[in-house]
């Protein structure tokens, strides 16, 4: 029944969500570019407007220019609703005020909230936004309220009220938008826990997906984990601690990063440096003055992300546990891929390497297309910048305040598909598998 409905539409559901943030991000890029949202009062560069768009909408926090002092109150206040919008999802939005509204919610709408929100099924979906967005609210309250403990005596009321906000929405939202200039982001507060756990704390969970928040919400009822919470939350927990003593270890001695930082702040600092690339954005130290093998890590985990249906993007962590389980497996002598007492099945598998080849030819073909348009930068550096932008994390090296107009085409493009390309892939693959009736005799071929 829900493919019927979806084939007698003129658009299909993937195609309403990516046409969706293609209108957003060109409206937001038309605000943007207005005198109105720059500090001086001046038009703003259409092409830089709509990369800043892209970048808050696809919540990654690459920016061409610079967020804290190029913007007025107004911009960076629509840059904020952008990373709301496009970190919650404009149609979560949307169907939280017709909810408030009265309107009703037709079964089209929940099927592409399934799609946008990467639910198992329809049921429940309506209930699943209000608890999304009470979540969301409540956490992103939680969190401003403790950065204005420390914005506040800083910047005073007004200012650090506003910025204790603004930096919980980037934060719960794995944007990595900062208002300190500069692009310095958050190293000002390399020794500031106050600071650092409380962003940390907001990456983790808007990284882990809504659907794990509320099934841990709900835990001390149901006294049980899906097997997808189970997956996300083992995945996630190993790489920020594997992250944490990797990054600690090679930057240790590292004067340009954590060698000049006592113990607590090298640690506290690695922490957030293993935290933070999972598609937030932020960084307390320098990452151009990282170690090779630090920013090898980086694009790493950075090219994992975070979770499925969160505000992150990346491979995702469910994906990758999945790879990790079927070599295990492997290995094993099991036929096949199995953890935590239970079995995926093969069509689960085959997405998951699916998207993990989709994801890796695009890494390297936009790396190879910058390597062409900026040829004088180093190809670690361009790595580094296009697994950013397709990851929707935002950290970068310095190379994209300083790129010409087509690496910033080439970046709008990667922003975009890396927030909605994966899902489209995947929605491909369950779409359009059909059964052929013929089954071809089977053959041998060497590995490895």
């Amino acid at each position: 029944m829900e493919r019927n409905l979806i084939k007698k539409s003129k658009l299909n559901a993937v195609q309403i969500l990516a046409i969706g943030f293609v209108l957003l991000i060109l409206t937001g890029g038309l605000i943007l570019s207005l005198p109105v949202s720059s500090a001086n009062g001046e038009y703003t560069n259409y092409l830089d407007s709509v990369f800043t768009a892209t970048s808050a909408v696809c919540v990654t926090g690459l920016v061409t220019i610079d967020t804290g002092t190029h913007w007025s109150i107004f911009g960076k206040i629509v840059i904020m609703l952008l990373i709301e919008t496009g970190g919650l999802g404009f149609m979560s939005l949307a169907t939280f005020v017709a909810i408030l509204l009265g309107k009703k919610i037709t079964l089209r709408d929940r099927l592409i909230m399934q799609e946008a929100m990467n639910a198992f099924n329809i049921q429940g979906l309506v209930k699943m936004v209000q608890y999304v967005l009470g979540f969301a609210v409540g956490i992103q309250f939680i969190g401003a309220l403790l950065l204005s403990t420390q914005f506040i005596p800083e910047f005073g009321w007004k200012k650090g009220i506003f910025y204790s906000i603004f930096h919980a929405v980037s934060s719960f939202c794995n944007a990595g938008f900062d208002l300190f200039g500069n692009f310095q982001s958050v190293v000002s507060y390399y020794n500031n826990p106050v600071v650092l756990l409380t962003i940390a704390g907001l990456i983790i969970l808007g990284g882990l997906g809504f659907t794990v928040l509320i099934e841990m919400f709900n835990f001390r009822k149901r006294k049980r984990l899906s097997t997808n919470s189970k997956v996300v939350l083992l995945i996630t927990t190993s790489l920020v601690v594997l992250g944490t003593v990797f990054i600690f270890i090679v930057e240790y001695k590292n004067p340009q990063t954590i060698g000049n930082m006592n113990i607590n702040d090298k640690i506290l600092n690695s922490f957030f440096a293993s935290v933070s690339p999972r598609t937030a954005g932020f960084n307390s130290v320098s990452t151009d003055g990282m170690t090779m093998s630090g920013k090898l890590m980086t694009i790493i985990l950075m090219f994992i992300g975070g979770s499925s249906g969160s505000t992150a993007g990346g491979l995702k962590t469910a994906t990758f546990g999945i790879l990790i389980f079927t070599v295990i497996s492997v290995l094993k002598g099991r036929e096949e891929t199995e953890a935590f007492g239970r079995r995926f099945s093969k069509e689960t598998v085959y997405k998951a390497f699916t998207l993990f080849s989709v994801c890796m030819m695009i890494v390297i073909t936009v790396t190879m297309i910058l390597s062409i348009t900026e040829p004088d930068k180093l190809f670690i550096n361009l790595l580094y910048e296009a697994t950013s932008a397709f990851g929707t994390v935002g950290l970068s090296t310095g190379v994209t305040q300083h790129i010409c107009s087509a690496s910033k085409i080439v970046l709008i493009l990667t922003m975009y598909f890396g927030r909605v390309g994966p899902l489209t892939v995947i929605l491909a693959v369950i779409n359009k598998r059909k059964k052929s009736g013929i089954r071809y005799p089977e053959t041998k071929i060497l590995i490895g």
